[in-house]
């Protein structure tokens, strides 16, 4: 690693002079572990005005950022004259954590460096000192009004991935224009967002220049109680800091046993994974969907009758299908952009990088037409798959029905029976439920599918008072194309399963 710049130096000097205020080492010197040093070496580089921090919940991140704080109040850190220090979080409350911790460290001074400090704990919480040309430091909330006009020398935005998108946007628009008149740094420290659309998703996926980026998120779809990549994602178990690694390990079992919304918290509190916590409206949990995956080797033969679900995209979006066999639970999922823009620009503007181009080199996604799909290029193509075999049904959204009649003439499928399915309530409540009963029975399955993980970690449902859900496109946060194709083909597969067999009529003799 490079050296350490001048600001980086007096960071490290400055912060194993504070007593830790709370905890298992409350009341002995603070003592740095290597992902902290790195993060401050990273953070406080020449031409870095940005640093970003990832990791899991209790890594002592907001201890570390009110530390550097503290020193940078003093003017240990910094030397101008009149700094400004800002604890910015989601809420009054959450901010309050930040602030205590400054307070904290701020009782372990000796008695004379604590006189300088002027404490305000009313209406506003700040501390101020007069001391090497003055500071103050100071919290506000994304929940508040907005801070134009300030010129903070410091900013600490403490768990950004949790702030309300337009307020927390606005928020932190303001907090680095006003750093830009100082020479100011921003300190930006969280868990891991619940998706990728998420604006610190962004920084950390799409970081501008100037930006240090430090992520402990450990490879998708692995066990939860899975060690080593525990590990990855709370480095201070083995540094004394926070959780020791046998409690990761319960607190994994634990989040297992109890499955939905415990086990989605713990990938994404403790295990900094970018997963939902609310299960109450997303279709299916990650954990669920990848119960759903096999090897390929075990993938179920494609054996019985196939059912064709299809997601038409609109103008410039993806358009998905779905292939389900109910006899043997095997799903088959493929889908389509329009060839402009390319794959790179869009996901550069969708913000999920080259997940696309991943996509398609896996063969999951292919790109066809100009500014659309050609909808009965796209069956065509898609049934090409089946070997000669022609589908037993085809299920698509009733409100695209010319749509639909024009493309099946067009792949010549026009003979094929054609299952009508709306998205609101009386069919997709029924659909989504059916969907769902079918991967929780193991009825379901696919060979890992980086398309389908994907949008089923986007799907989120509306859910009535009755517990009902639907599809909710204009809630989710992104492409769940393949998701309502697969809907629509595997509730209409288990209804054909599920339906009673034709009887035969009596024979009458004469």
């Amino acid at each position: 690693m490079a050296r350490a710049s001048k600001e980086a130096m007096a960071v490290l000097r400055f912060l194993p002079k504070l007593i830790v205020p709370e905890g298992r080492t409350a009341g002995k010197n603070l003592r740095l572990a290597n992902y902290q040093k790195n993060f401050v070496r990273g953070a406080f580089a020449k031409g870095v005005g940005v640093g970003l921090l990832s990791i899991g919940r209790g890594n002592a991140k907001t201890a570390l950022s009110a530390g550097i704080a503290l020193g940078h109040l003093m003017g240990e850190i910094a030397h101008q004259p009149k700094r400004e220090i800002i604890f910015a979080a989601r809420n009054r409350d959450q901010a309050k954590t930040a602030f205590g911790f400054l307070l904290g460290f701020i009782e372990g001074l000796p008695e004379e460096e604590q006189k300088q400090f002027t404490i305000r704990r009313g209406s506003k919480l700040e501390v101020e000192t007069r001391e090497n040309g003055g500071g103050l430091a100071r919290v506000i909330a994304a929940d508040g009004k907005s801070i134009l006009g300030g010129a903070p020398t410091l900013a600490i935005l403490d768990e950004r991935a949790a702030w309300e998108r337009d307020k927390g946007d606005s928020l932190e628009n303001a907090i680095l224009s006003g750093l830009g008149k100082r020479d100011g740094r921003a300190l930006i420290i969280s868990t891991s967002a619940p998706d990728d659309a998420n604006t610190f998703s962004r920084w950390i996926d799409s970081p501008p220049p100037g930006t240090y980026v430090q992520e402990h998120r450990p490879a998708a779809g692995l066990p939860p109680d899975d060690l080593d990549s525990l590990l990855v994602a709370n480095p201070g178990a083995v540094e004394g800091i926070g959780s020791t690694p046998e409690w990761l390990v319960a607190q994994a079992a634990r989040a297992i046993a109890r499955g939905g919304s415990a086990l989605s918290s713990f990938r994404n509190l403790n295990r900094n994974e970018r997963v939902a916590t609310d299960d109450r409206s997303v279709l299916l949990t990650v954990d669920e969907w990848l119960a759903c995956e096999v090897s390929p080797d075990d993938l179920p033969p494609r054996n019985g009758p196939v059912v064709l679900g299809i997601d038409l995209g609109g103008s410039r979006s993806m358009s998905a299908a779905a292939l389900y066999w109910p006899e043997t639970g095997r799903l088959e999922c493929v889908g389509a952009f329009p060839c402009k823009p390319n794959l790179a620009d869009r996901g550069q503007a969708d913000g999920v990088l080259g997940r696309y181009s991943d996509m398609a080199n896996r063969g999951e996604l292919v790109t066809m037409g100009e500014a659309t799909v050609p909808v009965g290029r796209f069956i065509a193509d898609v049934t090409t798959k089946l070997d000669g075999q022609t589908p037993a049904a085809i299920v698509g959204d009733r409100f695209r029905h010319a749509e639909f009649l024009e493309a099946l003439r067009d792949a010549g499928l026009e003979r094929v029976p054609f299952i009508w399915r709306g998205f609101g309530w009386k069919d997709g409540s029924e659909d989504c439920e059916r969907l769902r009963r079918a991967v929780f029975e193991g009825e379901v399955k696919a060979i890992p599918s980086l398309l389908l993980r994907s949008a089923f970690g986007d799907a989120i449902t509306l859910v009535d008072p009755a517990g009902n859900h639907k599809l909710a496109a204009g809630r989710s946060t992104g492409r769940i194309d393949p998701v309502a194709a697969t809907v629509l083909a595997v509730a209409q597969g288990v209804r054909m399963r599920r339906a009673p067999a034709p009887k035969l009529g009596r024979a009458a003799w004469g």
